[in-house]
């Protein structure tokens, strides 16, 4: 709420009314020009996107198929590539900057930097966007292809099988394959009164057991000796140190595979570190330009003397 009130000179003579502003009341009135941002914004990506395009020409024009040696190696396409695209992002959040704080109409060389900073975030946020969609394209374009590929080479395949039952079923006798399937389960018995199958069936069980638990159970490791030699015409003693042989192959293979996942996982962190650190530089060199742009497109106000003014 507003009051007014008279005041008075020195000599008691009232001079006018004084407005007297409520408590929390802006002294300013917001001085932000969405449009100027988005409008600048919409500039910085556009003109980033022109120059990646122009260094992607020149880039295919540096690859000559015919004569291999012509052609830079990838790492050299790589990093000039990268720092293309970073100094096309610089160029166009430049440019964003001072079209918007040109538009913004703003003589405060504060103000013009603010809109210069919005324009690099709104910059960042359209090609988040713009990028999201290009990813969700190309996933979606490559999942309806394999779909289509895959559903083609199921109905292939379900014709074919179609085409192939009769005749496997006039080959085939069921009940002498169940009789052998079951057979094959059979285990536990004599080695070597019991059937190949039976032994190759319980053979395969005892070591899936070891691999999965690490270790043999119980007397796992002497019905394992017993199988192999009866299975493969070998003496018990030869039977264990096979057995033995394959414990230490396996035992170096899982040791290897452990060392490859542990070198692969560090690789993989350092990667992320390293692209995470480059995208901050990025990011910060990207807002650096926008405020160079934005103090470069700030208006200058010009004070008329009196003489100019009123002469």
């Amino acid at each position: 709420m507003q009051t007014r009130t008279a005041t008075a000179d020195g000599m008691g003579m009232a001079t006018g009314p004084a407005i007297a502003a409520a408590e929390g009341a802006p002294s300013l009135p917001p001085r932000v020009s969405w449009g100027a941002v988005f409008a600048g914004g919409v500039v910085a990506v556009t003109v980033g996107a022109m120059l990646n395009i122009l260094g992607l020409a020149i880039g295919a024009t540096t690859i000559d198929p015919i004569a291999p040696g012509e052609t830079p190696s990838a790492s050299t396409l790589g990093i000039a590539g990268g720092i293309w695209l970073l100094v096309a992002n610089l160029v166009g959040l430049a440019v964003g900057g001072y079209v918007a704080a040109r538009l913004s109409g703003t003589s405060d060389d504060t103000d013009g930097v603010l809109h210069g900073l919005s324009v690099w975030a709104v910059g960042f946020l359209l090609s988040a966007v713009l990028l999201g969609n290009v990813i969700a394209g190309t996933a979606s374009t490559a999942f309806s292809g394999a779909s289509s590929i895959l559903g083609g080479a199921a109905q292939g395949a379900g014709q074919a099988v179609q085409a192939a039952a009769p005749a496997v079923a006039n080959n085939v006798n069921p009940q002498a394959l169940a009789d052998r399937l079951q057979s094959a389960l059979q285990t536990g018995g004599d080695p070597a009164a019991m059937t190949s199958d039976q032994r190759r069936a319980e053979m395969t069980r005892i070591v899936t057991g070891r691999v999965t638990s690490g270790s043999f159970e119980g007397n796992a490791r002497d019905r394992l000796t017993r199988l192999v030699a009866a299975e493969y015409n070998v003496t018990p003693q030869q039977a264990g140190e096979r057995i033995t042989q394959l414990e230490s192959e396996a035992q170096r293979v899982a040791t290897e595979t452990e060392a490859r996942a542990r070198q692969a996982a560090e690789t993989a962190s350092n990667a992320a570190a390293t692209s995470a650190y480059w995208l901050f530089a990025a990011m910060l060199l990207g807002a650096v330009a926008a405020v160079l742009g934005a103090r470069t497109g700030t208006r200058r106000a010009v004070v008329l003397s009196s003489q100019r003014a009123y002469g």
